[in-house]
Formats: structure tokens, sequence, C-alpha cells
């Protein structure tokens, strides 16, 4: 897709906006497709990549704790976020003597937008491998949460001699989203992108990561993706999108998972329906999709040795919304 059409495009989404959508702008500052005027809580490193003949730079926070206790662990981040929403986890893991390292994966948070990329869990793989080989780290825990467990279940599988211990937070990609939904090309993933507002992206928040329950707190996560509605940037950052949706539909993890050697840790929120492309499901077909209380069981069984911590009534991101029944059995496991 050429600069000149985003351009073409940037104009006709931001009068889109004002003209249809009611959206409460006064409660977000416009943010660019790098979040150059977002600071966020620990400072950034950028790694410069070449991927597909293109010059790119990775961004990631690395956390140094003042009593080390000789190990890291890698937090990789969901689709709808970056690695800033890691902010008390790391500040907590920090405390506990734990090296903390967090990118932001091409495509997110303050890393590259390409306007043109093939994305890959294995690319994104190697891309993160390639930070931490920088850092002389050769061994470290892993952490992912929605799509970053999808990810984090790739890096298991491509890297089991660097990985000490897994842990998979209400991952995405527990089922193959191919047997539930039609396939939706890039073009209509784009477009249906391009209609997201603050409105859009906060009742997608509260339905199923919140339980229809909104706290202040969660004002930060969701104005970080929402920011971008009202910036000229909008259209690269959800072309981006797309690109990643499509990723997550055409690349299933689910075979993976019993190739899985690293020991694991399962901590499943079995409140959690999300699914990709459970709006293009049919009608009868989309309520047998997400149903995290079964597809954690379910996902246990397949990884040899792991172990499941299921916490009743709590939604996709347990990090963010019940922080002190998720950071125990973490630390438990990890240390």
């Amino acid at each position: 897709m050429k600069i000149q059409n985003f351009k073409f495009f940037t104009l006709l989404a931001l009068l889109f906006y004002v003209t249809v959508y009611a959206q409460d702008v006064s409660k977000l500052q416009p943010l660019d497709a790098e979040l150059s005027t977002v600071q966020y809580p620990f400072s950034v490193h950028f790694k410069r990549i070449v991927n597909q003949q293109q010059k790119l730079k990775m961004a990631y926070m690395d956390v140094l704790p003042a009593k080390p206790n000789g190990k890291t662990i890698v937090l990789l981040h969901g689709k709808n976020f970056n690695g800033y929403y890691f902010e008390e986890t790391a500040i907590r893991l920090q405390q506990e003597g734990f090296r903390v390292i967090m990118p932001d994966q091409i495509g997110f948070g303050k890393s590259s937008k390409p306007l043109q990329f093939q994305y890959s869990f294995q690319q994104l793989a190697e891309n993160t491998k390639s930070i931490l080989d920088s850092l002389k780290i050769d061994r470290f825990a892993l952490l992912g949460h929605s799509m970053g467990g999808m990810l984090a279940t790739k890096m298991a599988v491509m890297y089991p001699e660097n990985i000490d211990k897994l842990v998979l937070v209400n991952p995405i990609g527990l089922e193959d989203y191919r047997d539930f939904s039609p396939y939706q090309n890039i073009d209509k993933l784009y477009t249906s992108e391009l209609k997201n507002t603050y409105d859009s992206y906060r009742d997608y928040q509260l339905k199923y990561y919140y339980d229809g329950k909104w706290k202040p707190e969660y004002d930060k996560w969701l104005n970080l993706l929402a920011g971008w509605t009202i910036h000229q940037d909008f259209p690269i950052t959800v072309w981006n999108a797309a690109l990643t949706t499509d990723m997550i539909y055409t690349q299933p993890v689910v075979q993976d998972f019993e190739k899985i050697t690293s020991p694991t840790l399962l901590i499943i929120g079995t409140r959690d329906r999300t699914a990709i492309g459970k709006n293009n499901a049919p009608k009868e077909i989309q309520p047998l999709m997400g149903q995290y209380q079964n597809l954690g069981k379910q996902t246990h069984q397949k990884i040899k040795g792991s172990k499941l911590v299921e916490l009743e009534n709590v939604g996709h991101s347990p990090h963010i919304e019940v922080f002190g029944r998720f950071i125990q059995p973490l630390l438990d496991f990890i240390k």
C-alpha cells in the first residue's frame, strides 16, 4: 500500500470519525504511530533490525533489579496492547530480583509500523531473540499474554534450550479459529479496523476483559489504543492491526502445544470469551468460541507436565483486573 494512499485514507478516516461518531475525544490525546509523546514507565531502548529488506526499529524496556537474583523474564504483550501494560508486573518482578525485558513487537507500541510486512510468529520470535542475543541473555523465563501467548508458544518450540520456564496468561489461539469462522481478507479486516473509535474499543474491553465493570485505572490502557483514532497516523496503525489479525487467524499454534518441553504454567481467567473472528462466525457457532473454562483444561492436557491455575470470574487480562490473584502463582512458579 503506497504512502499517498494512506494520506488519502487519513483524510477520509478523520472526516468519517468527526461526522459519524460521537466519540468523547476530550478524554484522549492524539497519539502518533510510534507513541512518541507517551512516556513509558521505564527507559526505552531501540534495536535496529532488518526484516524483509526494510530497516526497522524495535522498542523494548530493560528493567534491572537493585538486588539481582540472577534470573531474567521476558514479557510478551497482546494484540491490543504494548509493553507498557506490564508496568505493575514488572515493578513487582524487579522487587523480587528479576531482570525484566518488555519488547514492543513490530507493528505495536513504539516500534516501527511498516507499510508492507509479512507477519509471522516465527519472524516476531526471531526479532525478540535478537534483542536478547544483543543483551547476551542466554537463559530466560518467558511470559506471554493474549497474542503474546501465541508468540511465546512459538518461541518455546523454536528455542527450547533457552527457555527455563514458560507462562501463558489467557493466551488466544487455544483453538483453531478457522474451524469456526470464515476467512476475512486483509482489505476487509482493514476496513473493519478503520471503524474503531474510543467507544468501540472501550465496549470491547468492557465486555471481554472486565465483565461490564469499568475502573478508572483501566483508562490508561484504553487511551493508549484509542488515542491513535484521532491522529492522522491511524490508517497505518490499523493497517498493521489488520495484518496481525490475519497472522493470528492463518497461523494457529494449537499443534505446537504438544511440542513444548519447558516447564509451563497456564494462568487462565475462566470468564474470558475472547476469540478472533467471532463476529463473522455463524450465530449458532459464536457461543462455542472462546470458552476459556474449557480451553484452559484442554491445553493443560496437551502440554506435558504443565500446571494450570484457573482464576474464577476473571476475564482476559488477569494481570490488570486481579493483580494480587495473578502475581502470586506467577512468583511461586518462576522462583
